[in-house]
C-alpha cells in the first residue's frame, strides 16, 4: 500500500506543474516520470530507515513521498532548461 500512497502522492503533485512554463525535459510525461520516480524513491528510503514494511502506511508515508517529487520535478526541469540553452543560436 505504502508504494501506491507514493505514486498517488507524485501524480497528485505532478498535477501543478500547469503554474510553470513548460520546459520540463520530455515535456509533460518527463515531469510525470520525474515526480512519480522520485516521491517513490524518497519514500521507499525513509519507510526502508524506519524499518517499516511495504503495507504499513500513515500521514508519514505521504509527507516522505513530498520532497522527492519535487526533487524530481526539479531536475526533470533543470535538464530542459539545460537542453533547451544548448539548442539556442549563439549571436556573434
Amino acid at each position: 500500500m505504502a508504494a501506491l500512497v507514493w505514486v498517488t502522492t507524485g501524480v497528485a503533485l505532478w498535477h501543478f506543474i500547469v503554474f510553470i512554463p513548460d520546459r520540463f525535459w520530455a515535456g509533460i510525461v518527463g515531469a510525470l516520470l520525474g515526480a512519480v520516480f522520485g516521491a517513490v524513491a524518497t519514500g521507499a528510503i525513509a519507510q526502508a530507515a524506519l524499518g517499516k514494511g511495504i503495507g504499513e502506511t500513515g500521514i508519514e508515508t505521504v509527507l516522505f513521498a513530498v520532497p522527492g517529487a519535487l526533487l524530481g520535478l526539479l531536475l526533470i526541469y533543470a535538464i530542459g532548461v539545460r537542453q533547451e540553452q544548448k539548442l539556442e543560436p549563439v549571436e556573434p
